[in-house]
C-alpha cells in the first residue's frame, strides 16, 4: 500500500512541527547561554548557577512539549508506519542549510521514540547514523560572526594585538590593567614558542564565543606557527576590586583537557554552529571524544547520542566480555565494565542491606543533583540510559548471575528482534568514565613497599610518593566539594577514583548531601567512665548530624596514610572547618575553585 497524498501532507506537517519544536529548543538554549555574559559582567554568581541548573532541563521539556503537540494535533501515535517513514524523509529535507543538523536529528529521535513503541526503533524511523554532514557549516548572514577569528601579530606587536583580541569580545566591565595582563600573556606565548622562528602563517585563532562557567570566563583558541599548533585558554576573572583580570595563560592539550574535564560543570557558550565549535576544540584536544566535547558545551543529549554510536562501533570491533568491575562491591550499585572500553556501567540494586536506608527514587535524585550541580572537577559526570540492549553472548555468566541476584527488576533477556539472537536489556543504567579506585591505587603503593619507611629502594620511594600524591589529592577533592556545598556522605577511599591526570574524583552519590543541610557537631565528652568504655554512643544523633572527628578510625588506619593526611588535611577532622564553610555558603558566598593549578596564576601584588 502506497502512502496517499493526504498521508504525505500529514507527514510533512508532523516533520515541520518537529522542526519547529527543535528550533524553539535551540533558540531558548542559545538565549540562556548568551545571557551568561551579562551575569558574568554583573557578578551574578547565584544567577549563573541557577541558569546552569535550569538549562539542563530545557531539552526534556521541549521534547515533551513537541510530542504532546503531535499527539494533540496529528494523533501521531495512531499514524501508520509508512507515514512515519515519510516524516523522516521530509525532516531530512528540512535539514538542508540548517546550522544545527546533528542536534535536530537527535531531537527527532527523542520525540519519535517517545511516541512510538520501542519495537519500531528501527533505521527506517530514526537517525541511527547522521543523514546530513556537519562539515564546513557557517552562518552566511552578513552580520553573523564567524566561528573563530584570526589575528596576525608580529613579535614586537604581540601584546598590542592581544589587547585588541580581548577588546573584540566586548566585555562591558573594565579590566584593572589590560596592557599589563596581555604583556604577561605575550611573554607566556613567546616562552611556549621557545627559539622557534615566526613562520609566514603565524597566527592566533580564537573562538568567537566566550566560555562561561562558575565565576570564570574563558577565551579559547590556538597558536599556529608553521606546522605546529598550540592550544590555549585565558581565564578572565573578577578581582576583589570588581575589575577584570586575565588570571593565567593555559597552554597545551593537558591544560585544556583539565578545563573541559568530564568532572566539571557544563560551559555556557553562545554558538550558532555548535559542530564548528566541536571541530575546532577537537583539533586542540584530539584525544577527547566528541561526545564529551558536546557534553562540556551543555549539549548533553547530543553527547549521549554520540556516545551510544561510539559504543556500538566498539562492540562491533571487539570481542571481550562484560564482567563485574574490579574493586570492592558497592551496597547500592552493581557495577560492571568491558575491559577494552574506558567506561563503567552502574545499575541500582533492588535491595540494600543495613545500614543503608534509601530507595531507587532517592538514589536517582542524588544522581540528578550531581548532574545539575557545579561538579568543580571533583564529581564524575554520568550518562543515563533506559532500556539499553546488549548482546547476550558478550556477557560473562557470572555477571548475569550477579544482576539476576541483586537487580532482577532491571534485567530482561529476550530475542527482541525475533532472529534467534538473545539480548540483555537493562531497564536503567548510569555510565561513567572508568577511573582507578583510590583504595586500589593506594594498595598498589603499599604492596610496593611505600608503607615501610625503612625501605630505601627506588621502588619504595616512588610508592611513598604515590601514597602522598593520592592522600593529598583526596583531601583536596573533599575541600573542593565542601566549597561547592557538597558533603560526600560516604568518604571511604573506594568511593573516589584517580583520573589519567592524577586528579581524585568522587563517584559514589547515594549518600551525598548539601553542606547547608548538614549539622556538624563535636562528639560530646563522656559523662562518666561507663560512657567512655561503652561501645555504643551515649549522645543523641540526628538524621543529618555529622561528627568529623569520627572520620579518622575509618580512613586513617594505615600509619603512612595517617602521617600524610594529618600533615595536609587535619582540619577535615574538625567540625569547625565544616561549620565555617556552611556558614559562609549560607550567607551567599560563592567560593573560587580553579580548573588549573594555582602556580599557573599570574603574580599580583
Amino acid at each position: 500500500m502506497f502512502p496517499t497524498r493526504l498521508d504525505s501532507s500529514v507527514a510533512y506537517d508532523i516533520a515541520k512541527a518537529m522542526m519547529d519544536g527543535f528550533n524553539r529548543h535551540y533558540r531558548l538554549f542559545r538565549t540562556e547561554s548568551a545571557r551568561a555574559k551579562h551575569r558574568f559582567e554583573t557578578a551574578d554568581w547565584h544567577g549563573q548557577q541557577r541558569a546552569q541548573r535550569e538549562r539542563i532541563e530545557f531539552y526534556d521539556l521541549r521534547v515533551l512539549e513537541c510530542s504532546n503537540r503531535l499527539e494533540r494535533e496529528y494523533k501521531a501515535d495512531d499514524q501508520p508506519m509508512d507515514v512515519w517513514q515519510q516524516v523522516k524523509l521530509h525532516y531530512i529535507g528540512l535539514l538542508v542549510d540548517h546550522h544545527q543538523p546533528e542536534l535536530a536529528e537527535t531531537f527527532f529521535n527523542s520525540v519519535t521514540t517517545k511516541i512510538l513503541h520501542r519495537a519500531y526503533f528501527q533505521n527506517d524511523f530514526i537517525f541511527v547514523r547522521p543523514a546530513v554532514s556537519t562539515e564546513y557549516i557557517e552562518d552566511t548572514d552578513a552580520e553573523a560572526r564567524p566561528t573563530y577569528r584570526s589575528y596576525y601579530p608580529s613579535l614586537d606587536r604581540m601584546a598590542e594585538v592581544l589587547v585588541q583580541l580581548v577588546k573584540d569580545f566586548d566585555l562591558r566591565l573594565g579590566f584593572e590593567d589590560l596592557p599589563r595582563d596581555t604583556a604577561w600573556v605575550a611573554s607566556a606565548i613567546l616562552q611556549r614558542l621557545g627559539d622557534a622562528k615566526l613562520r609566514a602563517n603565524f597566527q592566533i585563532q580564537v573562538l568567537s564565543g566566550l566560555f562561561f562557567r562558575n565565576k570564570g570566563c574563558y577565551i579559547v583558541g590556538k597558536l599556529i606557527n608553521g606546522f605546529n599548533e598550540f592550544p590555549f585558554a585565558l581565564p578572565v576573572l573578577h578581582n576583589k576590586k570588581g575589575s577584570l583580570v586575565i588570571d593565567a595563560a593555559l597552554f597545551g592539550e593537558d591544560d585544556l583537557l583539565m578545563l573541559f574535564s568530564f568532572a566539571r560543570a557544563y560551559f555556557m557558550v553562545d554558538m550558532e554552529v555548535p559542530s564548528a565549535y566541536v571541530q575546532f576544540l577537537r583539533s586542540m584536544m584530539p584525544r577527547k571524544p566528541r561526545n564529551e566535547i558536546y557534553n562540556a558545551l551543555g549539549l548533553a543529549k547530543q553527547g549521549k547520542t554520540l556516545f551510544y554510536r561510539d559504543f556500538l562501533h566498539h562492540l562491533r570491533h571487539s570481542s571481550d566480555k562484560f564482567r563485574i568491575a574490579p574493586g570492592i562491591k558497592g551496597m547500592v550499585m552493581l557495577v560492571f565494565d568491558l575491559p577494552s572500553f574506558p567506561y563503567v556501567f552502574k545499575v541500582i540494586k533492588d535491595f540494600y542491606p543495613p545500614p543503608k536506608d534509601t530507595s531507587r527514587e532517592q538514589i536517582k535524585g542524588k544522581y540528578l543533583l550531581v548532574k545539575q550541580h557545579d561538579r568543580v572537577g571533583r564529581m564524575a559526570d554520568t550518562l543515563e540510559y533506559s532500556e539499553v540492549g546488549f548482546p547476550r553472548d558478550r556477557f560473562d555468566d557470572e555477571l548475569i548471575a550477579e544482576i539476576e541476584k541483586f537487580a532482577p527488576s532491571q534485567l530482561e533477556i529476550s530475542d527482541r528482534d525475533g532472529d534467534g539472537t538473545l539480548e540483555v536489556i537493562l531497564k536503567h543504567v548510569y555510565i561513567e568514565r572508568r577511573m582507578i579506585p583510590l583504595n586500589i591505587y593506594l594498595q598498589e603503593a603499599f604492596d610496593a613497599g611505600g608503607a615501610n619507611p625503612a625501605d630505601s629502594s627506588v621502588v619504595a620511594e616512588r610508592a611513598r610518593e604515590q601514597i602522598e600524591r593520592g592522600v593529598v589529592e583526596y583531601g583536596n577533592a573533599i575541600k573542593d566539594l565542601v566549597a561547592a556545598n557538597i558533603f560526600p556522605g560516604d568518604m571511604l577511599w573506594k568511593n573516589f577514583g584517580i583520573t589519567r591526570h592524577g586528579k581524585v574524583v568522587f563517584y559514589d552519590y547515594d549518600e551525598i548531601e548539601y553542606i547547608t543541610d548538614c549539622n556538624f557537631r563535636r562528639v560530646p565528652a563522656p559523662r562518666n567512665e561507663e560512657d567512655e568504655m561503652s561501645g555504643e554512643t551515649w549522645y543523641s544523633v540526628g538524621p543529618k548530624d555529622v561528627f568529623p572527628e569520627t572520620f579518622g578510625p575509618f580512613l586513617l588506619g594505615n600509619p603512612a596514610v595517617r602521617s600524610v593526611f594529618m600533615k595536609h588535611h587535619a582540619d577535615l577532622l574538625d567540625a569547625s572547618f565544616w561549620q565555617g564553610h556552611k556558614d559562609r555558603i549560607a550567607q551567599g558566598h560563592v567560593h573560587d575553585v580553579f580548573p588549573y593549578d594555582r602556580e599557573k596564576r599570574f603574580p599580583r601584588a
